[in-house]
């Protein structure tokens, strides 16, 4: 048995969670741990290579109730990783399609003698709303326009990776914020880190309400470029919008998409992100996107270890009964 290994063995007395929903209430110490558990389970599977058998005998359920591709097939890879079985459920061929509730749904997979539900819903503020009804841990795959916690986690943990402290850096999220639930659970985690954000977009897709809570407000993101230690490049989500946010993909891609020129301009050692999927001219240009300062695939990686900490996390959490309902979380409300 390694150190890694052994010290993974016993769960961490921060954390007593039996959901992880949102980043937005997590505490220091809460997002802490997560990351360092992720780090030292990427350190004990080799680089998220092999298995550890830590989840032996427990059961995951994948409820999708939107497409996805990384978050679903990482989310499973973990669970096997850990040697926990694996249910995948898909909306489109389920009683669902009959008049049943999503909750009714969940119900009945739990009596399945289910351990962990992971949910992605259009609806934000959905997999909280499971968390009232269900004994088993539910985790937030992605709700809506709310928060993407898994995602603000491997972001921030590839980030930790490369830079070491977060306090101090300066991390601008470029794109579609208005309707990227990535983009509030990386604000969230990278302000407790005491980073500093910046969010940059068309006016139409990046609101001054950011600003009470301490994130700065760019329209140019040729203004902020010099300053900017990490840019996390967010996709344009046209299949959220009612109206179209700006003229043209072409005026979009020349205002603010990533390419050599602007590389020129920036710090010789920073960073560029995507969460995926990316859209190649638009948000980014290949050679940026394949080049020495892409981190895009290590995210990707270290989406395996994060999911592997927050499912071992709140498998370890005793306590399985219903948490008093207590309103619906802050997060849910758009800026």
């Amino acid at each position: 048995m390694t150190g890694e290994t052994a010290e993974l063995m016993s769960h961490p007395a921060a954390w007593t969670r039996r959901d992880l929903l949102d980043l937005e209430s997590l505490s220091l110490a809460e997002l802490t741990t997560i990351l360092d558990t992720a780090c030292a389970f990427k350190r004990a599977t080799d680089g998220c290579r092999t298995r550890l058998p830590l989840l032996g005998g427990k059961t995951t359920a994948n409820l999708f109730f939107e497409n996805s591709t990384r978050t679903r097939t990482s989310f499973g890879l973990a669970a096997k990783r850990l040697g926990a079985d694996v249910v995948d459920f898909t909306a489109s061929s389920s009683s669902l399609s009959k008049g049943e509730t999503f909750i009714d749904t969940a119900k009945n997979i739990e009596a399945m003698n289910v351990d962990v539900m992971v949910m992605r819903h259009r609806t934000p503020g959905a997999p909280w709303l499971l968390s009232q009804h269900v004994r088993c841990a539910v985790i937030n795959a992605g709700d809506g326009t709310h928060e993407h916690p898994t995602q603000g986690l491997l972001d921030i943990m590839t980030i930790r990776e490369h830079r070491g402290d977060v306090r101090g850096l300066t991390v601008a999220l470029v794109g579609d914020i208005a309707h990227s639930r990535t983009a509030r659970s990386n604000i969230w985690g990278l302000l407790k880190l005491g980073a500093h954000v910046i969010v940059c977009g068309p006016s139409t897709l990046v609101s001054r309400g950011w600003e009470q809570y301490g994130v700065e407000v760019a329209y140019s993101l040729d203004s902020i470029l010099p300053r900017c230690d990490v840019l996390n490049l967010l996709r344009i989500q046209f299949e959220r919008q009612s109206t179209r946010p700006f003229p043209s993909v072409r005026e979009y891609a020349l205002l603010y998409a990533m390419n050599a020129a602007r590389m020129a301009r920036a710090k010789k050692d920073i960073l560029i992100m995507a969460p995926g999927p990316i859209n190649r001219g638009v948000e980014v240009t290949p050679d940026v996107a394949d080049g020495p300062h892409s981190v895009i695939l290590h995210q990707v990686t270290n989406g395996l270890a994060v999911r592997m900490a927050a499912l071992w996390l709140v498998c370890g959490v005793k306590d399985r009964t219903c948490p008093p309902a207590t309103g619906v979380p802050t997060g849910c409300v758009v800026v």
